[in-house]
């Protein structure tokens, strides 16, 4: 399973989606068993997907987050290609369904 860097300030996300090709961030609160559940599955997921570099947020500690992307609820699953979001996922995740858009956008954008 692949790990995620831990991302503690908005100044640190927004250069770690500046920086990289593909950024992917996983935004979740320390007390949500849904987020808490969905982990390991989108670890698991990822491993597929070797060029995308994998944030974590957590909610409670970077507050700004629930603002600059417009965040209500958590877990959020943002996928950024070249700075620019293609996917959104939030709350409840059809792994199946997000696999689907990643592989997608994954064969267009990494040859």
């Amino acid at each position: 399973m692949r790990e995620f860097k831990e991302l503690s300030s908005i100044q640190t996300v927004d250069v770690f989606i500046k920086a990289n090709e593909l950024s992917f961030l996983y935004i979740s609160r320390p007390n949500c068993s849904v987020c808490h559940g969905l982990l390991p599955q989108v670890q698991e997921l990822m491993g597929k997907y070797p060029e995308i570099k994998l944030g974590h947020i957590n909610a409670e500690a970077v507050e700004e987050v629930a603002g600059r992307f417009s965040i209500f609820t958590v877990p959020v699953l943002l996928l950024f290609v070249e700075g620019k979001e293609y996917v959104r996922e939030a709350r409840i995740v059809h792994m199946d369904l997000f696999e689907e858009k990643l592989d997608k956008i994954y064969k267009n954008v990494v040859r």
